[in-house]
């Protein structure tokens, strides 16, 4: 039989003795949530409520609109929107869990209110490197997604049998996203047995999740992904690495809308040989941020260089961070980024 387990008894007892003394639960993700944030969010958040809580469910900015079909999306209440709301809520809470990020950087303007926070965290996350002041981390980065590490949890606790379609469909769809529909940091058996058990539960429908998530574009985001890959790769000859950097202007003129470009860093990666790919984007509200993200494949490290170049961090195959600067000075980093690639791993 398949061994779910993640925690060992000591925690599995702390974990379950917080949640049950615990009055005031406040449950949050990092900022620009994707699926695997929000699906943490929500699946987390109705496992609580199957145990008599009334977790508030906090995101630090929007969620892109190909995620809006989540059940239980509306009770997610944005620090942007609801400021005031969101910090006395985490200056009162007695249990605050940190889920799918591994330090409070991560959550922008909201971190000084977290980090004020007086009551005991619990980080439930799949990144590296945890910084988090919590009383409980629980930090696995081989696991597929924060997602995945949460069903364990939630198994481990015997929480299953008790589990719905609202907990089961957000916690499915967030091990998808962060999988890259499973081509992708998805080989271990164990997740496809969760899937299995995800099924057996609920029936529920794999293709329209999918089609929910990858089939949901806009013509205009259609036409600007196209126009990126057509127009602004940039492949360096000899490296088997590329770019494309997006300004706010070209975004303007497609209409972007949050979410648009997701995932379109991985489309490079088709190309026969193609190891590194790396999406630059200027924030279209922020000035002098460029938002970064590099996808890899096999043994080519881009976490190493997201934190060398690019303030930031992540998984082997999958990093992000970002550039105080223009996106030429983001076009710069990332070429000497590039040629540090290619000499680190003795390419082309």
């Amino acid at each position: 039989m398949t061994n779910l387990h993640v925690l060992s008894d000591q925690q599995a007892e702390s974990l379950t003795t917080i949640i049950k003394e615990a009055r005031s639960i406040v449950a949050c993700c990092h900022k620009s949530p994707d699926g695997d944030a929000i699906g943490s969010l929500l699946g987390w958040g109705e496992f609580l409520r199957l145990q008599g809580k009334n977790p508030l469910l906090v995101a630090p900015d929007a969620c892109p609109d190909f995620l809006r079909w989540m059940p239980g999306i509306e009770r997610i209440v944005r620090h942007d929107k609801h400021k005031d709301l969101v910090e006395e809520a985490l200056e009162k809470a007695d249990l605050i869990f940190c889920l799918d990020f591994n330090s409070a950087r991560r959550v922008l303007d909201m971190q000084p209110a977290l980090e004020n926070a007086k009551g005991p965290k619990v980080l439930i996350d799949h990144h590296e490197a945890p910084d988090i002041d919590a009383c409980l981390a629980i930090s696995f980065p081989q696991m597929s997604s924060t997602c995945e590490l949460l069903f364990r949890i939630i198994h481990q606790l015997g929480g299953y049998d008790l589990l719905t379609r609202n907990a089961i469909l957000p916690l499915y769809a967030g091990m998808m996203t962060d999988t890259g529909g499973f081509t992708y940091n998805a080989n271990r058996p164990e997740i496809f047995h969760i899937i299995a058990m995800m099924l057996e539960k609920t029936h529920f429908d794999r293709d329209k999740i999918y089609r929910n998530v990858y089939n949901n574009y806009s013509e205009w985001c259609v036409r600007m992904r196209g126009y990126v890959m057509s127009q602004k790769l940039v492949v360096i000859d000899g490296t088997h690495a590329c770019y494309y950097a997006l300004t706010k202007e070209e975004m303007r003129n497609y209409h972007f809308m949050r979410g648009d470009a997701e995932g379109l860093v991985n489309e490079p990666l088709r190309i026969k040989g193609m190891r590194l790919s790396i999406s630059l984007r200027e924030d279209t509200e922020r000035e002098n941020t460029i938002w970064v993200s590099l996808r890899s494949i096999d043994q080519y490290y881009c976490n190493d260089i997201a934190e060398k170049f690019f303030n930031g961090g992540g998984h082997k195959n999958a990093a992000g961070g970002r550039v105080n600067g223009s996106i030429d000075d983001a076009v710069q980093i990332t070429h000497r980024a590039i040629l540090y690639f290619a000499e680190k791993w003795k390419m082309g």
